[in-house]
């Protein structure tokens, strides 16, 4: 199994996320990417990218039981299960950006919500492969280490 792979089943495990979430296209958009012609590469890795940057909001989400973060992530999905360019999926992200900007505004975290945050934002700033490969690897060790079941209160 890939890290990319890896990422998805720990950001949706519960059997009707996985039915819903891990779709084709979510679970191709790194092989995808891999095999790409020098044409298709930018494309393909704006829908890897999507499937990070949505495995990421999704596990703040189930961290903190957080609803914008939750449905920022299903915006990202629809994005990279339909849009058919680089432009089409800047236009679907660009009508939901006030959604995005709520991510981080009002929004207690705890260090671990912080550091799913971190790894967003560095998702959205990769620029070349090896650098969202990078961002995956840290999502992968953090998602692994993250307590769902602990309560929100207990960090305080």
């Amino acid at each position: 199994m890939t890290t990319y792979e890896t990422l998805l089943r720990l950001a949706y495990r519960a059997p009707a996320d996985v039915a819903h979430y891990l779709t084709p296209a979510t679970l191709a958009a790194y092989p995808t990417f891999e095999q790409a012609s020098r044409a298709e590469q930018p494309f393909r890795f704006e829908q890897w990218r999507l499937g990070v940057a949505a495995s990421l909001l999704r596990l703040l989400a189930d961290l903190g039981d957080h609803d914008e973060a939750r449905r920022a992530a299903e915006v990202l999905h629809r994005a990279l299960n339909t849009a058919r360019s680089p432009q089409d999926i800047d236009k679907q992200i660009g009508k939901e950006n006030k959604l995005f900007e709520q991510i981080y505004t009002n929004l207690y975290v705890n260090d671990e919500g912080e550091a799913l945050l971190d790894l967003f934002a560095r998702t959205l700033d990769a620029d070349a492969p090896d650098l969202l490969a990078q961002v995956q690897q840290e999502a992968v060790d953090l998602a692994r280490e993250l307590d769902f079941d602990r309560p929100a209160d207990e960090d305080e």
